[in-house]
């Protein structure tokens, strides 16, 4: 006999059935076939300060150091494998102190430095698995009275360095959070628009000229839970970036973070499982990307709008809960919530490394948010829909599906109740996807009620047992539904009777 999962959630309150409709049969957004995205910080290629076990933060980073990350790793080349296509960011706080071995002038004392060898063996990763490369180039003027007066000979030598190498960089972006200088380099290094603008259209002026073929992304401002850009007049710079700017950006992007960790010394949404299971905690990542959205429109509609780096908690995430389950809903919100918005590419941070990493570091095993990573990867197109739900517990979204005449609904319960469901314009139900835990701080995830596995490097969706033929969604999961067939059907109901 089959144990059903959901017995125990067979209850009158459970018996009230949802709706959840397609709105209309077009889609309203389409995102990059690289919307799903990852980073890995340049102090982890590098072998700089990092987040595990550290209880503080100095400048915007860890207090300890770390080797150099081994690139070469069959385990972590595995994992690059099942979240392709991607960008590839490198970029982070170091990414504006560090010393290119290209560069003519000695590196200063306490400058960590980009070597020569390092630099050819991540070029080798990214030609390894085919992904694209998004880039941090060092603005590293840290004086306000230098600001306008960037030099970037150093940045053109990496730059051609790297064409001559066979690899173009897609993206290139000039320094880190420039907005949030104040906070990682001091209050005398923050820039001021008027002078970052002279900066900027030096370094577009640049990457167009030597490598043509690359795009420009800016000013990847921070924005913080509640406050957005923080300090009026010192570091709301992105308006008067955007809109003073005389060259034109490919991407508008921008960084944003929910949560703060214990080690974050700006807190302004901390990080607790309480917090992390309140829709209003997602509702600010919708204001600042509506916001940012109306900018760019104005001042460089050409441009793309992508989240640039994001990950649960700043500062490497809260230890013992942004590698835990709990974690895992914020994550597959702000994707299809900024898939919904129309944002491009959404860039996670980070794929490997910190509380808040797809991977973790040390022991190479996948925390639970690389699992919901890996089936959007698998089921979510490119195409976005407008759907509804009658009940607001329940969080929908919906994409074209991983085949053709399909489509994938994203439900997502922060809730301890079951729910029952309709659907109305979807078609004929198929296979459904979903990934719970054993408690809200596990370490693992279930989908569809077995712990997933690498077998012989590989983990496929027929992997996973098919679910009992009801139409219910289990407390505290996230679920990936998939339908087919778009006009044949009006209004289905999964339950015996489909199946």
């Amino acid at each position: 006999m089959t144990l059903n999962p959901f017995r125990r959630f067979m209850t009158p309150r459970a018996q009230s059935i949802n709706l959840i409709k397609l709105e209309q049969e077009h889609p309203i957004h389409e995102v990059d076939p690289c919307y799903l995205s990852f980073s890995i910080d340049i102090s982890l290629i590098i072998g700089g300060q990092w987040w595990e076990g550290s209880k503080s933060s100095s400048r915007g980073l860890g207090t300890n150091r770390v080797p150099p990350l081994e690139l070469n790793h069959p385990k972590l080349s595995q994992y690059v494998e099942h979240l392709k296509p991607a960008y590839l960011r490198i970029g982070g706080s170091e990414a504006d102190t560090i010393h290119y071995f290209c560069c003519q002038q000695l590196p200063q004392d306490k400058e960590p430095e980009l070597s020569e060898a390092i630099w050819n063996r991540l070029l080798g990763f990214i030609k390894q698995h085919d992904l694209k490369f998004m880039f941090t180039f060092k603005y590293g003027a840290f004086e306000r009275n230098q600001h306008g007066k960037w030099n970037g000979a150093d940045s053109a030598a990496l730059l051609q360095y790297t064409l001559d190498r066979g690899v173009n960089i897609d993206v290139c972006e000039l320094g880190n959070e420039l907005n949030a200088y104040w906070a990682f380099h001091g209050l005398t290094a923050q820039p001021r628009a008027k002078q970052l603008v002279l900066d900027y259209q030096r370094f577009i002026n640049q990457v167009r000229l030597i490598s043509p073929n690359s795009r420009i992304a800016g000013p990847g401002s921070a924005f913080w839970p509640y406050l957005g850009e923080t300090i009026k007049y010192l570091s709301n710079i992105t308006p008067r970036f955007l809109e003073q700017l005389e060259g034109q950006l490919d991407i508008v992007d921008w960084h944003y973070y929910p949560f703060q960790s214990q080690r974050s010394p700006v807190r302004t949404r901390t990080a607790r499982i309480k917090k992390l299971l309140d829709q209003r905690s997602l509702l600010d990542f919708e204001a600042f990307s509506n916001q940012l959205d109306t900018y760019r429109q104005k001042y460089q509609p050409q441009a793309e709008l992508w989240t640039g780096e994001s990950g649960s908690a700043q500062c490497g995430g809260q230890p013992k809960l942004s590698d835990r389950f709990a974690s895992c809903f914020w994550w597959a919100d702000q994707l299809g919530r900024g898939a919904k918005l129309g944002q491009k590419v959404m860039i996670r941070q980070s794929l490997i490394g910190g509380d808040y990493g797809l991977i973790q570091r040390e022991s190479l095993k996948p925390n639970p948010d690389f699992w919901v990573s890996w089936l959007w990867k698998r089921l979510m197109g490119q195409q976005v829909y407008q759907v509804s739900c009658q009940n607001p517990d329940l969080i929908v979204y919906c994409h074209g599906g991983h085949k053709q005449d399909r489509m994938t609904l994203l439900i997502i319960n922060m809730t301890g109740r079951v729910h029952r469901l309709r659907f109305q314009s979807f078609g004929s139900p198929k296979k459904r996807y979903e990934i719970t835990a054993d408690s809200l701080t596990s370490k693992k995830v279930l989908i569809n009620g077995v712990n997933p596995r690498f077998r012989k490097g590989k983990v496929r969706l027929k992997d996973f047992p098919k679910l009992p033929k009801l139409d219910l969604v289990a407390p505290y999961s996230i679920n990936f539904w998939t339908f087919a067939d778009l006009e044949n059907e009006k209004e289905v109901i999964f339950g015996e009777d489909i199946f």
